[in-house]
């Protein structure tokens, strides 16, 4: 258990999900205040997924890149632990919403931008590193809440802003969660570069 601890606060961990938590509250707060819809837009949702997830990015990397990739550790099983229980973090704190006069939902559209923004998260980590692993959701997301797009190839490019019966969208979610998830599990984060350092 002690193990356990210590990679918890390597990870800074319980200052992202008092992040998390302020940053739910801060969104629906704005919702509330700027909106009569009972349930938020898809735009809002997603962006509000984004915000989450890039709390998340922060936890990704630890101090130490080598102690990283020592073998006396079964960092398989911790990285996928981490992510799972992020996932579900996240997932909690939009779904505890639908409990309000203003909800972050549907369930399905909660889970699957998340899932697959933190697939990709994930992925950024592992190929280009925590610091920049956050460019592209955000930029893709973004992307996303302006031009929605229609039609198969346009639902599975903005995959964020569809709707929860979206097939395109969920298969795109879920080939990124999987593939985020396969990359940092596998590999973990790229290290740091000397100038990512300093």
């Amino acid at each position: 258990m002690r193990g356990l601890t210590l990679y918890v606060r390597s990870r800074r961990a319980p200052a992202a999900l008092g992040a998390a938590v302020a940053a739910t509250a801060i969104a629906w707060l704005l919702a509330t205040v700027f909106s009569d819809a009972r349930e938020v837009s898809g735009s809002v949702l997603a962006l509000t997924a984004l915000l989450l997830v890039s709390v998340v990015t922060t936890t990704l990397g630890g101090p130490d890149d080598t102690l990283d990739r020592t073998a006396a550790r079964p960092w398989g099983w911790l990285r996928m632990s981490h992510l799972t229980a992020a996932l579900g973090c996240m997932v909690m704190l939009l779904v505890a919403t639908l409990l309000t006069g203003t909800q972050f939902g549907p369930f399905g559209c909660a889970v699957r931008d998340t899932a697959g923004l933190l697939g990709l998260t994930a992925l950024g980590a592992a190929t280009t590193g925590t610091a920049r692993a956050w460019f592209l959701p955000l930029g893709w997301t973004l992307g996303a809440a302006m031009f929605p797009g229609a039609g198969t190839g346009g639902e599975a490019l903005t995959w964020q802003t569809q709707a929860p019966d979206s097939r395109p969208a969920a298969m795109v979610a879920a080939a990124l969660a999987v593939a985020g998830f396969a990359a940092y599990v596998s590999r973990g984060p790229r290290p740091r570069t000397s100038s990512e350092n300093v």
